[in-house]
């Protein structure tokens, strides 16, 4: 029974969606995301020193 306001409150929130303009910060996602500055490595592997080899002991 409860369908149709349902159905028509979903269909509500995806017009305001589609037609609806938002203006979005890129730099402050930027740094949300962790994206790294002009001049940074692109990757630096933090955990590379932390842990030994795991075939390390093999080796010797």
């Amino acid at each position: 029974m409860g369908r149709g306001r349902q159905k028509a409150k979903n269909t509500k929130i995806a017009r305001e969606l589609k037609y609806d303009t938002y203006s979005v910060n890129y730099s402050a996602l930027e740094r949300e995301l962790g994206a790294p500055a002009a001049g940074e490595d692109a990757y630096v592997d933090k955990w590379a020193d932390q842990y030994a080899d795991e075939y390390e002991d093999e080796k010797a």
